[in-house]
């Protein structure tokens, strides 16, 4: 090559995850299929994979975190829920691959680049929607851009679910929180869907990866000690946890190294070790009730 790195900024390592969710597609016992994952993640996409072949933990933890979205999003677009908007969509396809309603609308938000190269990818793939889709090119980190299209959006809704998968690890604590609060501050905006790791995890997370992402100008950032509970005061209640080791594992997708580890009670603070998650959360307006005290894991 020309001597670039591999990681050239934030928006290459959606063309590595990329390469897990074509691995999981090409399974005879697919948790979830993604046609169109293995054109996306292309040729720069399977050398990152290829140069952390190493690192077992990144596809399962990829494969599961998927699916973890995918199971809130369903439940909550089963709920009544006419939006979603995706934000830092990057290579997801879920608008061509998830069974939909034909009148929900998907709206995604990210950079220009990645979304001029996902359109170019999908309509060379002959990929058909399955619902409504509406490409928003924005900075997320340009704050006033950012909450005018929310405002826009909720206006146009009245019940919608943001996701946002792989996006605030990259993100500094206050600029989490302001997001927080910003999505918060929509009435329609009913639902956060967001993954988070812990400070154990994410010190792994650097030793295994860091390098690259760093060199990329990228590096990971957010960890909260607090675990989900880090949304409360931001207008957020935990409505449920699901972890991506337990979700692994009933996936039976986990390396032999960890399937005992997995058998372990988690118990009610798992964030305290080497530990990750996809948090759904409701808006702290909207709900009569707190976060549940007990085991916050969820099952399927």
């Amino acid at each position: 090559m020309t001597g670039e790195p591999l990681i050239r900024d934030v928006s290459d390592t959606a063309r590595w995850v990329a390469v897990y969710r074509a691995l999981e597609t090409e399974r005879p016992d697919a948790a979830f299929r993604d046609p169109y994952a293995r054109a996306l993640a292309g040729e720069r996409g399977e050398r990152i994979a290829a140069a952390q072949a190493s690192n077992q933990n990144m596809e399962w933890a990829a494969v599961s975190r998927t699916y973890a979205f995918d199971r809130y999003i369903a439940k909550e677009i089963a709920a009544g829920a006419d939006l979603v908007v995706n934000l830092a969509a990057g290579l997801d396809a879920r608008p061509y691959r998830m069974e939909l309603p034909q009148a929900l609308r998907w709206v995604e938000v990210d950079l220009p680049d990645i979304l001029d190269y996902k359109e170019e990818v999908l309509a060379r793939a002959g990929a058909q929607l399955r619902c409504a889709l509406e490409r928003v090119r924005l900075d997320l980190s340009n704050e006033d851009a950012r909450r005018g299209l929310f405002r826009d959006l909720s206006r146009q809704s009245s019940r919608a679910i943001v996701i946002s998968e792989g996006l605030v690890i990259y993100l500094m604590r206050a600029d989490v929180a302001a997001l927080a609060r910003d999505i918060a501050a929509l009435p329609a905006f009913r639902r956060w869907i967001v993954d988070i790791v812990s400070p154990a995890l994410l010190e792994m997370i650097e030793a295994q990866s860091g390098a690259l992402v760093r060199e990329a100008g990228a590096p990971f950032l957010f960890a909260p000690a607090e675990g989900p509970a880090f949304f409360e005061p931001c207008g957020w209640n935990v409505l449920g946890v699901r972890s991506l080791l337990k979700t692994a594992a009933k996936l039976q997708r986990l390396p032999v190294f960890l399937r005992l580890m997995a058998m372990l009670p988690e118990g009610s603070q798992p964030w305290d070790r080497p530990w990750s998650g996809v948090c759904l959360l409701g808006r702290r307006a909207d709900e009569t009730t707190a976060s549940s005290n007990g085991d916050p894991i969820e099952g399927d």
